[in-house]
Protein backbone atom coordinates (compact mmCIF):
# COMPACT_ATOMS: atom_id res chain seq x y z
CA UNK A 1 0.00 0.00 0.00
CA UNK A 2 1.26 3.48 -0.88
CA UNK A 3 0.65 6.08 1.84
CA UNK A 4 0.59 9.86 1.84
CA UNK A 5 -0.72 12.21 -0.84
CA UNK A 6 -1.57 9.93 -3.79
CA UNK A 7 -4.22 12.27 -5.21
CA UNK A 8 -3.69 12.75 -8.95
CA UNK A 9 -0.97 10.09 -9.15
CA UNK A 10 -1.47 7.61 -11.99
CA UNK A 11 -1.96 3.91 -11.20
CA UNK A 12 1.10 2.89 -13.22
CA UNK A 13 3.27 5.03 -10.91
CA UNK A 14 1.63 3.58 -7.81
CA UNK A 15 2.25 0.06 -9.18
CA UNK A 16 5.92 0.92 -9.67
CA UNK A 17 6.15 2.19 -6.08
CA UNK A 18 4.53 -1.04 -4.86
CA UNK A 19 7.53 -2.92 -6.30
CA UNK A 20 9.72 -1.25 -3.65
CA UNK A 21 8.18 -3.54 -1.02
CA UNK A 22 9.86 -6.50 -2.81
CA UNK A 23 13.34 -4.99 -2.59
CA UNK A 24 15.50 -6.48 0.17
CA UNK A 25 18.23 -4.13 1.39
CA UNK A 26 21.35 -5.81 2.85
CA UNK A 27 21.52 -5.36 6.63
CA UNK A 28 24.80 -3.46 6.52
CA UNK A 29 23.79 -1.10 3.68
CA UNK A 30 21.73 2.08 3.94
CA UNK A 31 20.05 1.52 0.55
CA UNK A 32 20.54 -0.17 -2.80
CA UNK A 33 21.04 1.28 -6.25
CA UNK A 34 17.74 -0.25 -7.48
CA UNK A 35 15.80 1.43 -4.67
CA UNK A 36 17.37 4.84 -5.36
CA UNK A 37 16.68 4.61 -9.11
CA UNK A 38 12.96 3.94 -8.57
CA UNK A 39 12.65 6.73 -5.98
CA UNK A 40 14.49 9.31 -8.12
CA UNK A 41 12.59 8.38 -11.29
CA UNK A 42 9.19 8.73 -9.62
CA UNK A 43 10.22 11.94 -7.88
CA UNK A 44 11.24 13.45 -11.20
CA UNK A 45 7.95 12.43 -12.82
CA UNK A 46 5.53 13.60 -10.10
CA UNK A 47 7.59 16.41 -8.54
CA UNK A 48 6.95 15.12 -5.00
CA UNK A 49 8.97 13.57 -2.21
CA UNK A 50 9.12 9.79 -2.02
CA UNK A 51 9.77 8.29 1.40
CA UNK A 52 10.77 4.70 2.20
CA UNK A 53 10.94 3.27 5.73
CA UNK A 54 13.32 0.32 6.21
CA UNK A 55 13.83 -1.77 9.36
CA UNK A 56 17.18 -3.06 10.61
CA UNK A 57 16.70 -6.39 8.84
CA UNK A 58 16.53 -4.57 5.51
CA UNK A 59 12.77 -5.00 4.97
CA UNK A 60 10.74 -2.13 3.52
CA UNK A 61 7.98 -1.25 5.99
CA UNK A 62 6.37 1.80 4.42
CA UNK A 63 6.34 3.70 1.10
CA UNK A 64 4.75 7.15 0.93
CA UNK A 65 4.34 10.11 -1.41
CA UNK A 66 4.47 13.65 -0.03
CA UNK A 67 4.26 17.09 -1.60
CA UNK A 68 7.11 19.21 -2.95
CA UNK A 69 8.51 19.98 0.52
CA UNK A 70 7.55 17.25 2.99
CA UNK A 71 6.09 13.82 3.49
CA UNK A 72 4.02 12.36 6.34
CA UNK A 73 5.89 10.04 8.71
CA UNK A 74 4.55 6.63 9.73
CA UNK A 75 3.87 5.71 13.36
CA UNK A 76 7.18 4.52 14.82
CA UNK A 77 7.62 2.85 18.20
CA UNK A 78 10.11 4.94 20.19
CA UNK A 79 12.06 2.79 22.65
CA UNK A 80 13.90 3.77 25.78
CA UNK A 81 17.72 3.49 25.90
CA UNK A 82 17.95 2.36 22.28
CA UNK A 83 17.31 3.43 18.71
CA UNK A 84 14.05 2.63 16.95
CA UNK A 85 15.65 0.20 14.49
CA UNK A 86 14.19 2.21 11.58
CA UNK A 87 15.86 4.28 8.88
CA UNK A 88 14.05 6.62 6.51
CA UNK A 89 15.23 7.26 2.97
CA UNK A 90 13.51 10.13 1.16
CA UNK A 91 14.01 12.35 -1.87
CA UNK A 92 14.18 16.12 -2.21
CA UNK A 93 12.75 17.18 -5.60
CA UNK A 94 14.58 20.52 -5.35
CA UNK A 95 17.92 18.77 -5.77
CA UNK A 96 19.14 20.08 -2.40
CA UNK A 97 20.10 17.11 -0.17
CA UNK A 98 20.36 19.14 3.03
CA UNK A 99 18.27 17.71 5.87
CA UNK A 100 15.35 19.99 6.69
CA UNK A 101 14.28 21.06 10.17
CA UNK A 102 11.53 18.43 9.94
CA UNK A 103 14.10 15.77 9.03
CA UNK A 104 16.43 16.52 11.94
CA UNK A 105 13.52 16.89 14.36
CA UNK A 106 12.13 13.50 13.33
CA UNK A 107 15.61 11.94 13.54
CA UNK A 108 16.09 12.77 17.23
CA UNK A 109 12.47 12.61 18.41
CA UNK A 110 11.89 9.18 16.83
CA UNK A 111 15.47 7.96 17.55
CA UNK A 112 15.90 6.79 13.97
CA UNK A 113 18.87 4.68 12.92
CA UNK A 114 19.39 7.19 10.13
CA UNK A 115 17.62 9.91 8.16
CA UNK A 116 18.72 10.01 4.52
CA UNK A 117 17.88 12.77 2.00
CA UNK A 118 18.62 12.36 -1.72
CA UNK A 119 18.77 15.62 -3.68
CA UNK A 120 17.38 14.43 -7.01
CA UNK A 121 19.53 15.46 -9.97
CA UNK A 122 17.11 15.46 -12.93
CA UNK A 123 19.88 15.23 -15.51
CA UNK A 124 21.61 12.17 -14.08
CA UNK A 125 20.32 10.37 -10.97
CA UNK A 126 23.71 8.76 -10.46
CA UNK A 127 25.15 12.23 -9.77
CA UNK A 128 22.58 13.01 -7.08
CA UNK A 129 24.09 14.09 -3.76
CA UNK A 130 23.04 12.55 -0.46
CA UNK A 131 23.02 13.80 3.13
CA UNK A 132 22.86 11.28 5.96
CA UNK A 133 21.85 12.18 9.51
CA UNK A 134 22.65 10.06 12.61
CA UNK A 135 21.81 10.53 16.26
CA UNK A 136 24.76 11.31 18.48
CA UNK A 137 25.40 12.31 22.09
CA UNK A 138 26.92 15.54 23.39
CA UNK A 139 27.02 16.22 27.13
CA UNK A 140 24.34 13.55 27.70
CA UNK A 141 22.02 15.29 25.22
CA UNK A 142 20.69 13.46 22.17
CA UNK A 143 21.54 15.58 19.12
CA UNK A 144 22.14 14.86 15.44
CA UNK A 145 25.15 14.72 13.16
CA UNK A 146 24.82 15.31 9.41
CA UNK A 147 27.19 13.88 6.80
CA UNK A 148 26.80 16.21 3.84
CA UNK A 149 27.11 16.01 0.03
CA UNK A 150 28.05 12.34 -0.27
CA UNK A 151 27.77 10.52 -3.58
CA UNK A 152 25.51 7.48 -3.97
CA UNK A 153 28.34 4.97 -4.05
CA UNK A 154 29.89 6.27 -0.82
CA UNK A 155 26.56 6.03 0.98
CA UNK A 156 25.88 2.52 -0.35
CA UNK A 157 29.29 1.34 0.92
CA UNK A 158 29.05 3.18 4.25
CA UNK A 159 29.60 0.99 7.34
CA UNK A 160 26.04 1.54 8.48
CA UNK A 161 25.64 -1.16 11.15
CA UNK A 162 28.93 -0.26 12.85
CA UNK A 163 27.75 3.35 13.27
CA UNK A 164 24.30 2.27 14.56
CA UNK A 165 25.83 -0.19 17.06
CA UNK A 166 28.20 2.50 18.37
CA UNK A 167 25.35 5.01 18.83
CA UNK A 168 23.11 2.47 20.55
CA UNK A 169 25.90 1.46 22.92
CA UNK A 170 26.50 5.11 23.79
CA UNK A 171 22.80 5.59 24.56
CA UNK A 172 22.79 2.56 26.87
CA UNK A 173 25.92 3.70 28.73
CA UNK A 174 24.86 7.32 29.25
CA UNK A 175 21.98 8.98 31.01
CA UNK A 176 20.70 10.50 27.77
CA UNK A 177 17.87 13.01 27.55
CA UNK A 178 16.38 14.91 24.65
CA UNK A 179 17.05 18.65 24.58
CA UNK A 180 13.83 20.42 23.61
CA UNK A 181 15.22 23.92 24.13
CA UNK A 182 15.35 26.30 21.22
CA UNK A 183 18.62 27.96 20.23
CA UNK A 184 18.29 30.76 17.75
CA UNK A 185 20.44 32.61 15.26
CA UNK A 186 19.11 36.14 14.69
CA UNK A 187 19.40 37.66 11.21
CA UNK A 188 18.75 41.28 10.24
CA UNK A 189 19.57 43.97 7.69
CA UNK A 190 18.03 47.01 9.43
CA UNK A 191 20.39 47.90 12.29
CA UNK A 192 22.33 46.34 15.15
CA UNK A 193 19.89 48.03 17.58
CA UNK A 194 16.94 46.36 15.92
CA UNK A 195 18.69 42.99 16.32
CA UNK A 196 19.24 43.73 20.02
CA UNK A 197 15.50 44.33 20.38
CA UNK A 198 14.82 41.10 18.49
CA UNK A 199 17.00 39.33 21.07
CA UNK A 200 14.75 40.72 23.84
CA UNK A 201 11.71 39.45 21.97
CA UNK A 202 13.32 36.01 21.66
CA UNK A 203 14.06 35.96 25.40
CA UNK A 204 10.39 36.82 26.04
CA UNK A 205 9.64 33.51 24.27
CA UNK A 206 12.24 31.62 26.35
CA UNK A 207 14.46 31.17 23.29
CA UNK A 208 18.23 31.28 23.79
CA UNK A 209 20.15 33.37 21.27
CA UNK A 210 23.46 31.77 20.23
CA UNK A 211 24.51 34.22 17.49
CA UNK A 212 23.45 37.41 15.70
CA UNK A 213 24.07 37.91 11.98
CA UNK A 214 23.83 41.43 10.52
CA UNK A 215 24.17 42.15 6.80
CA UNK A 216 24.26 45.79 5.72
CA UNK A 217 22.18 45.98 2.55
CA UNK A 218 19.70 48.58 1.22
CA UNK A 219 16.79 46.17 0.78
CA UNK A 220 15.87 42.55 1.43
CA UNK A 221 16.64 39.87 -1.17
CA UNK A 222 13.38 38.68 -2.74
CA UNK A 223 14.38 35.01 -2.45
CA UNK A 224 16.35 34.69 0.81
CA UNK A 225 16.00 38.08 2.58
CA UNK A 226 19.82 38.12 2.85
CA UNK A 227 22.32 37.25 0.12
CA UNK A 228 22.88 33.62 -0.89
CA UNK A 229 26.45 33.73 0.47
CA UNK A 230 25.15 34.85 3.85
CA UNK A 231 22.62 31.97 3.79
CA UNK A 232 25.54 29.50 3.45
CA UNK A 233 27.27 31.22 6.38
CA UNK A 234 24.10 30.93 8.49
CA UNK A 235 23.85 27.24 7.62
CA UNK A 236 27.43 26.62 8.80
CA UNK A 237 26.83 28.62 11.99
CA UNK A 238 23.68 26.57 12.59
CA UNK A 239 25.66 23.32 12.48
CA UNK A 240 28.61 24.61 14.50
CA UNK A 241 26.45 26.14 17.27
CA UNK A 242 23.72 23.46 17.20
CA UNK A 243 21.08 26.11 16.54
CA UNK A 244 17.62 24.90 15.53
CA UNK A 245 15.79 28.18 14.83
CA UNK A 246 16.56 31.10 12.52
CA UNK A 247 14.73 34.31 13.50
CA UNK A 248 14.55 37.05 10.88
CA UNK A 249 14.21 40.71 11.94
CA UNK A 250 11.47 41.51 9.40
CA UNK A 251 8.24 40.11 8.00
CA UNK A 252 8.91 37.41 5.37
CA UNK A 253 6.91 36.10 2.45
CA UNK A 254 5.95 32.43 2.27
CA UNK A 255 8.51 31.89 -0.49
CA UNK A 256 11.32 33.44 1.58
CA UNK A 257 10.46 31.24 4.56
CA UNK A 258 10.41 28.12 2.37
CA UNK A 259 13.71 28.98 0.64
CA UNK A 260 15.49 29.74 3.91
CA UNK A 261 14.25 26.55 5.56
CA UNK A 262 15.31 24.50 2.56
CA UNK A 263 18.80 26.01 2.48
CA UNK A 264 19.56 26.18 6.21
CA UNK A 265 17.83 23.02 7.41
CA UNK A 266 16.33 24.93 10.33
CA UNK A 267 12.94 26.27 11.29
CA UNK A 268 12.59 29.89 10.16
CA UNK A 269 10.54 32.42 12.15
CA UNK A 270 10.10 36.06 11.20
CA UNK A 271 9.69 39.02 13.55
CA UNK A 272 5.92 39.09 13.08
CA UNK A 273 5.54 35.41 14.02
CA UNK A 274 7.66 35.99 17.11
CA UNK A 275 5.56 38.95 18.29
CA UNK A 276 2.36 37.01 17.60
CA UNK A 277 3.77 34.10 19.62
CA UNK A 278 4.47 36.38 22.61
CA UNK A 279 0.95 37.77 22.37
CA UNK A 280 -0.50 34.25 22.21
CA UNK A 281 1.39 33.23 25.37
CA UNK A 282 0.51 36.38 27.32
CA UNK A 283 -3.15 36.82 26.36
CA UNK A 284 -5.28 36.34 29.46
CA UNK A 285 -8.71 37.75 28.70
CA UNK A 286 -11.09 36.29 26.14
CA UNK A 287 -10.88 39.45 24.06
CA UNK A 288 -7.07 39.44 23.90
CA UNK A 289 -7.04 35.73 22.99
CA UNK A 290 -9.52 36.29 20.17
CA UNK A 291 -7.57 39.29 18.88
CA UNK A 292 -4.31 37.34 18.84
CA UNK A 293 -5.85 34.35 17.06
CA UNK A 294 -7.42 36.64 14.47
CA UNK A 295 -4.06 38.32 13.80
CA UNK A 296 -2.32 34.92 13.52
CA UNK A 297 -4.87 33.58 11.06
CA UNK A 298 -4.73 36.70 8.90
CA UNK A 299 -0.95 36.46 8.82
CA UNK A 300 -0.86 32.73 8.06
CA UNK A 301 -3.63 32.71 5.46
CA UNK A 302 -1.24 34.28 2.95
CA UNK A 303 1.71 32.08 3.89
CA UNK A 304 0.39 28.52 4.14
CA UNK A 305 2.81 27.36 1.45
CA UNK A 306 5.79 28.64 3.44
CA UNK A 307 4.91 27.48 6.95
CA UNK A 308 5.72 23.76 6.74
CA UNK A 309 8.04 23.65 9.74
CA UNK A 310 6.05 26.09 11.87
CA UNK A 311 2.87 24.05 11.46
CA UNK A 312 4.66 20.70 11.68
CA UNK A 313 3.64 18.07 14.18
CA UNK A 314 7.33 17.30 14.88
CA UNK A 315 8.52 20.91 14.85
CA UNK A 316 6.97 22.43 17.98
CA UNK A 317 8.37 25.47 19.77
CA UNK A 318 7.84 29.13 18.91
CA UNK A 319 5.39 29.89 16.18
CA UNK A 320 3.14 26.96 17.08
CA UNK A 321 1.17 28.44 19.99
CA UNK A 322 -2.51 29.02 19.27
CA UNK A 323 -4.05 28.01 15.96
CA UNK A 324 -0.73 26.52 14.80
CA UNK A 325 -1.38 23.56 17.11
CA UNK A 326 -4.45 22.55 15.13
CA UNK A 327 -4.45 20.13 12.18
CA UNK A 328 -1.93 20.71 9.40
CA UNK A 329 -4.65 20.32 6.79
CA UNK A 330 -6.27 23.63 7.71
CA UNK A 331 -6.79 25.47 4.42
CA UNK A 332 -7.63 28.98 3.38
CA UNK A 333 -11.37 28.29 3.26
CA UNK A 334 -11.42 27.09 6.87
CA UNK A 335 -9.24 30.03 7.89
CA UNK A 336 -11.61 32.48 6.23
CA UNK A 337 -14.56 30.94 8.10
CA UNK A 338 -12.70 31.17 11.40
CA UNK A 339 -11.69 34.79 10.70
CA UNK A 340 -15.36 35.62 10.05
CA UNK A 341 -16.44 33.97 13.34
CA UNK A 342 -13.72 35.74 15.34
CA UNK A 343 -14.60 39.11 13.81
CA UNK A 344 -18.25 38.63 14.83
CA UNK A 345 -17.29 37.75 18.41
CA UNK A 346 -14.96 40.74 18.68
CA UNK A 347 -17.72 42.98 17.30
CA UNK A 348 -19.93 41.93 20.24
CA UNK A 349 -17.14 42.65 22.73
CA UNK A 350 -16.56 46.01 21.07
CA UNK A 351 -20.26 46.78 21.60
CA UNK A 352 -19.88 46.05 25.32
CA UNK A 353 -16.84 48.31 25.46
CA UNK A 354 -18.82 51.12 23.78
CA UNK A 355 -21.59 50.78 26.41
CA UNK A 356 -19.04 50.96 29.23
CA UNK A 357 -17.41 54.01 27.64
CA UNK A 358 -20.78 55.77 27.24
CA UNK A 359 -21.50 55.23 30.94
CA UNK A 360 -18.20 56.89 31.82
CA UNK A 361 -18.97 59.80 29.49
CA UNK A 362 -22.41 60.26 31.10
CA UNK A 363 -20.75 60.28 34.50
CA UNK A 364 -18.52 63.16 33.31
CA UNK A 365 -15.44 61.17 34.30
CA UNK A 366 -12.24 62.51 32.68
CA UNK A 367 -10.41 59.73 30.82
CA UNK A 368 -6.63 59.28 31.01
CA UNK A 369 -4.73 56.62 29.03
CA UNK A 370 -1.20 55.32 29.49
CA UNK A 371 0.58 54.78 26.18
CA UNK A 372 4.19 54.03 25.34
CA UNK A 373 6.73 51.55 24.09
CA UNK A 374 6.60 48.06 25.52
CA UNK A 375 8.36 47.57 28.87
CA UNK A 376 8.65 51.28 29.76
CA UNK A 377 6.81 50.90 33.09
CA UNK A 378 3.18 51.72 32.22
CA UNK A 379 1.65 48.96 34.35
CA UNK A 380 3.90 49.78 37.31
CA UNK A 381 2.87 53.44 37.09
CA UNK A 382 -0.80 52.53 36.81
CA UNK A 383 -0.62 50.33 39.92
CA UNK A 384 1.27 52.98 41.93
CA UNK A 385 -1.18 55.78 41.01
CA UNK A 386 -4.19 53.64 41.89
CA UNK A 387 -2.52 52.77 45.20
CA UNK A 388 -1.83 56.32 46.35
CA UNK A 389 -5.06 57.93 45.11
CA UNK A 390 -7.67 55.15 44.74
CA UNK A 391 -11.27 56.03 44.03
CA UNK A 392 -13.97 54.74 46.34
CA UNK A 393 -14.87 51.95 43.92
CA UNK A 394 -14.87 48.22 44.64
CA UNK A 395 -12.63 47.01 41.78
CA UNK A 396 -9.06 47.85 42.77
CA UNK A 397 -7.36 44.82 41.20
CA UNK A 398 -3.78 45.41 40.17
CA UNK A 399 -2.57 44.73 36.63
CA UNK A 400 0.31 42.34 35.95
CA UNK A 401 3.69 44.07 35.87
CA UNK A 402 7.06 42.55 34.96
CA UNK A 403 10.38 43.50 33.39
CA UNK A 404 9.56 41.89 30.04
CA UNK A 405 8.28 42.86 26.64
CA UNK A 406 4.48 42.86 26.27
CA UNK A 407 3.70 42.00 29.89
CA UNK A 408 0.32 43.73 29.42
CA UNK A 409 -2.02 42.81 26.57
CA UNK A 410 -5.42 43.47 28.11
CA UNK A 411 -6.58 47.06 28.42
CA UNK A 412 -7.76 47.66 31.97
CA UNK A 413 -9.56 50.78 33.18
CA UNK A 414 -9.58 51.77 36.85
CA UNK A 415 -10.72 54.90 38.70
CA UNK A 416 -8.54 57.20 40.76
CA UNK A 417 -9.17 60.38 42.77
CA UNK A 418 -7.25 63.43 41.58
CA UNK A 419 -5.88 66.07 44.00
CA UNK A 420 -8.80 68.38 43.12
CA UNK A 421 -11.18 65.61 44.31
CA UNK A 422 -12.33 64.77 40.81
CA UNK A 423 -12.60 61.08 39.93
CA UNK A 424 -10.89 60.13 36.64
CA UNK A 425 -10.45 56.84 34.81
CA UNK A 426 -6.94 55.53 34.07
CA UNK A 427 -6.52 52.98 31.27
CA UNK A 428 -3.41 50.82 30.80
CA UNK A 429 -2.92 49.84 27.15
CA UNK A 430 -0.79 47.31 25.25
CA UNK A 431 2.76 48.51 24.59
CA UNK A 432 3.91 49.52 21.13
CA UNK A 433 7.05 48.40 19.31
CA UNK A 434 8.91 49.12 16.12
CA UNK A 435 7.67 47.09 13.16
CA UNK A 436 4.49 46.23 15.07
CA UNK A 437 2.62 43.86 12.72
CA UNK A 438 -0.12 45.66 10.84
CA UNK A 439 -2.57 42.79 11.40
CA UNK A 440 -1.95 43.08 15.13
CA UNK A 441 -2.66 46.83 15.14
CA UNK A 442 -5.86 46.17 13.19
CA UNK A 443 -7.01 43.39 15.53
CA UNK A 444 -6.19 45.38 18.68
CA UNK A 445 -7.86 48.56 17.46
CA UNK A 446 -10.96 47.88 19.56
CA UNK A 447 -8.68 47.69 22.61
CA UNK A 448 -6.67 50.74 21.60
CA UNK A 449 -9.84 52.75 21.07
CA UNK A 450 -9.50 53.77 24.72
CA UNK A 451 -6.75 56.04 23.42
CA UNK A 452 -9.12 57.58 20.86
CA UNK A 453 -11.64 58.65 23.49
CA UNK A 454 -9.18 59.84 26.13
CA UNK A 455 -9.01 63.42 27.36
CA UNK A 456 -5.31 63.06 28.16
CA UNK A 457 -2.51 60.68 27.13
CA UNK A 458 0.40 59.90 29.45
CA UNK A 459 3.21 58.89 27.07
CA UNK A 460 5.46 56.82 29.36
CA UNK A 461 9.11 56.77 28.24
CA UNK A 462 11.99 54.66 29.56
CA UNK A 463 14.55 57.44 29.95
CA UNK A 464 17.30 54.88 30.68
CA UNK A 465 16.95 53.26 27.24
CA UNK A 466 19.66 53.87 24.65
CA UNK A 467 16.94 53.75 21.98
CA UNK A 468 14.74 56.31 23.71
CA UNK A 469 14.05 58.55 20.72
CA UNK A 470 13.50 55.65 18.29
CA UNK A 471 10.93 54.29 20.75
CA UNK A 472 9.17 57.66 20.99
CA UNK A 473 9.04 57.79 17.19
CA UNK A 474 7.58 54.25 17.02
CA UNK A 475 4.82 55.20 19.51
CA UNK A 476 4.06 58.40 17.60
CA UNK A 477 3.74 56.36 14.40
CA UNK A 478 1.09 54.09 15.96
CA UNK A 479 -0.71 57.08 17.52
CA UNK A 480 -0.82 58.69 14.08
CA UNK A 481 -2.27 55.49 12.63
CA UNK A 482 -4.92 55.59 15.39
CA UNK A 483 -5.61 59.29 14.59
CA UNK A 484 -4.65 60.22 18.17
CA UNK A 485 -1.32 61.99 17.65
CA UNK A 486 -2.84 65.45 18.26
CA UNK A 487 -4.35 64.46 21.62
CA UNK A 488 -3.42 66.44 24.72
CA UNK A 489 -0.52 64.55 26.28
CA UNK A 490 2.21 64.60 28.92
CA UNK A 491 5.62 63.05 28.24
CA UNK A 492 6.37 61.00 31.39
CA UNK A 493 10.10 60.31 31.71
CA UNK A 494 10.14 57.12 33.80
CA UNK A 495 13.05 55.30 35.51
CA UNK A 496 14.94 58.51 36.43
CA UNK A 497 16.55 56.52 39.26
CA UNK A 498 18.56 54.68 36.59
CA UNK A 499 20.12 57.71 34.83
CA UNK A 500 22.42 60.61 35.66
CA UNK A 501 21.25 64.21 35.94
CA UNK A 502 23.31 65.06 32.84
CA UNK A 503 21.54 62.40 30.78
CA UNK A 504 18.16 63.61 32.06
CA UNK A 505 18.91 67.23 31.11
CA UNK A 506 20.10 66.10 27.68
CA UNK A 507 16.83 64.22 27.04
CA UNK A 508 14.69 67.14 28.28
CA UNK A 509 16.55 69.52 26.00
CA UNK A 510 15.76 67.36 22.98
CA UNK A 511 12.09 67.20 24.04
CA UNK A 512 11.64 70.95 24.17
CA UNK A 513 8.06 71.91 23.35
CA UNK A 514 6.66 68.81 25.09
CA UNK A 515 5.03 68.83 28.54
CA UNK A 516 7.56 66.76 30.51
CA UNK A 517 7.37 65.20 33.99
CA UNK A 518 10.26 63.18 35.44
CA UNK A 519 9.30 60.23 37.65
CA UNK A 520 10.30 56.80 38.89
CA UNK A 521 7.19 54.63 39.12
CA UNK A 522 9.06 51.81 40.84
CA UNK A 523 10.56 54.09 43.53
CA UNK A 524 7.47 56.33 43.75
CA UNK A 525 9.39 59.52 42.87
CA UNK A 526 7.49 62.67 41.77
CA UNK A 527 4.13 60.90 41.45
CA UNK A 528 2.36 63.76 43.29
CA UNK A 529 3.92 66.18 40.79
CA UNK A 530 2.57 64.06 37.95
CA UNK A 531 -0.92 64.07 39.50
CA UNK A 532 -0.80 67.88 39.77
CA UNK A 533 0.12 68.10 36.07
CA UNK A 534 -2.75 65.74 35.19
CA UNK A 535 -5.15 68.05 37.05
CA UNK A 536 -3.84 71.06 35.08
CA UNK A 537 -4.16 69.32 31.71
CA UNK A 538 -7.57 67.69 32.19
CA UNK A 539 -10.53 69.83 31.16
CA UNK A 540 -12.53 70.81 34.24
CA UNK A 541 -16.29 71.36 34.43
CA UNK A 542 -16.13 72.36 38.09
CA UNK A 543 -17.24 75.78 39.35
CA UNK A 544 -16.64 77.58 42.64
CA UNK A 545 -19.82 77.69 44.77
CA UNK A 546 -20.66 78.41 48.43
CA UNK A 547 -23.17 76.43 50.51
CA UNK A 548 -24.65 76.71 53.99
CA UNK A 549 -25.78 73.24 55.05
CA UNK A 550 -27.91 72.75 58.19
CA UNK A 551 -26.44 70.56 60.90
CA UNK A 552 -29.36 68.18 60.38
CA UNK A 553 -28.08 67.51 56.80
CA UNK A 554 -24.46 66.64 57.54
CA UNK A 555 -24.55 63.76 55.03
CA UNK A 556 -24.31 66.44 52.33
CA UNK A 557 -21.16 67.80 53.97
CA UNK A 558 -19.62 64.33 53.77
CA UNK A 559 -20.63 64.11 50.10
CA UNK A 560 -18.88 67.43 49.39
CA UNK A 561 -15.72 66.18 51.06
CA UNK A 562 -15.82 63.06 48.84
CA UNK A 563 -16.68 64.70 45.53
CA UNK A 564 -15.49 68.32 45.64
CA UNK A 565 -12.37 70.36 46.21
CA UNK A 566 -12.93 72.26 49.47
CA UNK A 567 -11.53 75.80 49.53
CA UNK A 568 -13.03 77.01 52.82
CA UNK A 569 -15.05 75.45 55.65
CA UNK A 570 -16.60 77.21 58.66
CA UNK A 571 -19.00 76.13 61.41
CA UNK A 572 -21.66 78.83 61.87
CA UNK A 573 -24.84 79.11 63.95
CA UNK A 574 -27.11 78.12 61.05
CA UNK A 575 -24.97 75.20 59.88
CA UNK A 576 -21.72 74.30 58.08
CA UNK A 577 -20.47 76.86 55.56
CA UNK A 578 -18.47 75.37 52.67
CA UNK A 579 -16.88 77.06 49.66
CA UNK A 580 -15.85 74.40 47.12
CA UNK A 581 -15.29 73.56 43.47
CA UNK A 582 -18.15 71.26 42.42
CA UNK A 583 -19.28 69.63 39.18
CA UNK A 584 -22.77 69.97 37.71
CA UNK A 585 -24.11 66.81 39.35
CA UNK A 586 -23.06 67.81 42.88
CA UNK A 587 -24.25 71.39 42.35
CA UNK A 588 -27.74 70.24 41.28
CA UNK A 589 -28.05 68.18 44.46
CA UNK A 590 -27.02 71.08 46.74
CA UNK A 591 -28.16 74.25 44.96
CA UNK A 592 -31.01 74.70 47.48
CA UNK A 593 -28.29 75.33 50.11
CA UNK A 594 -26.32 77.78 47.95
CA UNK A 595 -25.43 81.06 49.65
Amino acid sequence: MIYGNIEGVRNVILDTLEEIYDIKVPKDSIFTNDLVNIMCTITERVGREISVVIDRKGRVQNVAIGDSTSVDLPMIDVKENRLSGIRIIHTHPSGNPRLSALDTSALTKLKLDAMVAIGVNGEDYNKSLVNVGFCTIENNILVYEELANMDLESVENFQFLDRVSYIEESIKNNDVYEDNSERAILVGIDSEESLDELEELAKACNVGVVYKVFQNRPKADSSFYVGSGKVDEIQMLKQALKANVIIIDDELTGAQIRNLEENTGAKVIDRTSLILEIFARRARSKEASLQVELAQLKYRSLRLMGLGTVLSRTGGGIGTKGPGEKKLEIDRRHIRNRIYDLSKELQKIRGNRVVQREKRVKSNLPQVSLVGYTNTGKSTLRNKLCDIVPANIANKEKVFEADMLFATLDTTTRALTLPDKRVATLSDTVGFIRKLPHDLVECFKSTLEEVLYSDLLLHVVDVSSDKLFEQIEAVNTVLTELKSFDKNRIMVLNKIDKVSKERLEEVKEKLQGEKVVEISAKEGLNLELLLDEIVKELPSNQVLRSFLIPYSEQGNVAMLHRNARIEEEDFRDEGTYICAYVDEEVYNKLKSYEV
